[in-house]
């Protein structure tokens, strides 16, 4: 059956139908050319995908293109992807991830600073809005100063929330080394935050490699 002979109630089912779907079988049809089936995986895992890069690039724009990358090389290569080895989330992480790296070695710099990613703002006391966003910003220019190495194993860990394994198969080292290097990162996030409690008029600039 055509997509121009089907009713409403067709194509109504069918989008259920995917809406249920594992990955492997999302992947199974994205590869036969089922374009409902791509934009399945797109809506599930698309915020997660965009919040990584985000957060690892600091800047909206870069993070629209990377996450755009990565689905893009997902839906050009679909079985490049290893079901046994890893999650769907996490191997697209891993393309964000080598996009983002190879982005910066390209441009040969970081973005620091740029506004915050869209979110829902909440309602309540400006004022606590207004310290809620100051918090935030600190915390984002704590972890914009860290290594890229250091950053993105406390953004999989701590934002996302992912074990340590699937961050070690993101990330491409083993599970000790990913755990020396949150604990580094989270050291000296520790340390940043805690002096800037103590100096709230302290600004940070450059790019801290340690």
């Amino acid at each position: 059956m055509t997509d121009s002979s089907r009713g409403p109630l067709d194509t109504t089912r069918r989008a259920t139908s995917w809406l249920e779907c594992p990955d492997e079988k999302l992947l199974e049809a994205t590869a036969g050319g089922e374009e409902e089936a791509f934009v399945e995986i797109y809506r599930r895992y698309r915020q997660r995908v965009y919040r990584f890069a985000y957060h690892m690039s600091g800047s909206a724009m870069a993070a629209e293109d990377v996450t755009h990358g990565a689905f893009l090389s997902l839906l050009e290569s679909p079985r490049r992807f290893r079901p046994g080895r890893a999650a769907l989330a996490t191997y697209l992480c891993a393309v964000a991830r080598n996009l983002n790296l190879k982005r910066l070695r390209k441009t040969r710099r970081e973005v620091l600073r740029e506004a915050p990613a869209p979110g829902t703002a909440g309602e309540g006391d400006p004022l606590e809005a207004l310290l809620e966003d100051e918090r935030a910003r600190v915390v984002r220019a704590a972890v914009l100063r860290l290594a890229p190495l250091h950053r993105e194993v406390v953004l999989l860990a701590d934002l996302e929330e992912l074990d340590l394994a699937s961050v070690a198969e993101i990330v491409g080292a083993a599970v000790g080394t990913v755990k020396v290097r949150l604990h580094r990162a989270r050291r000296k996030l520790r340390q940043w935050l805690a002096a800037d409690a103590t100096e709230p008029g302290r600004q940070w600039s450059g790019t801290r490699r340690g």
